[in-house]
């Protein structure tokens, strides 16, 4: 279970890397246009401001940090039961995103809906598995 925990916390920590980035530049792509129809879905002027789009990446971070700690990778401190709820409520919101894309992204015909479907919901749905497996057989 460790390997599975290093690796969930490993892509944690690099999309929360990438949403550090996005706070300042909309790379892979070339313009915020492009950026937030495909990564966000929403006009321009509707991107989240930077500070949000930041703390986004604080708490992938703490999810990356508490999976690992759960994992037995990193030292968590407090109570054991704290870093398996906190890999259980990790599991719980990437579950609901996930399952939310699917849901949402099947009724539009967008760039974003296609992507959200063939990449951004179905990796949540992969990183909730490896958080509950994480969670709950440590």
């Amino acid at each position: 279970m460790t390997l599975v925990g290093l690796g969930t916390a490993a892509v944690l920590m690099l999309v929360g890397l990438l949403h550090g980035v996005w706070m300042f530049s909309p790379w892979p792509l070339r313009t915020r246009e492009e950026f937030a129809s495909r990564v966000v879905g929403v006009p321009v002027e509707k991107l989240p401001a930077g500070p949000a789009t930041g703390a986004v990446a604080v708490l992938l971070g703490v999810a990356a940090y508490v999976v690992a700690g759960r994992a037995g990778v990193l030292p968590v401190p407090g109570p054991g039961w704290l870093a398996t709820a906190g890999a259980a409520g990790v599991a719980a919101v990437l579950l609901l995103r996930g399952a939310a894309g699917l849901v949402v992204s099947s009724r539009q015909d967008t760039e974003f809906a296609r992507l959200d479907l063939r990449i951004y919901s179905p990796l949540c749905l992969v990183l909730a598995a490896c958080c509950a497996a994480v969670a709950t057989l440590g």
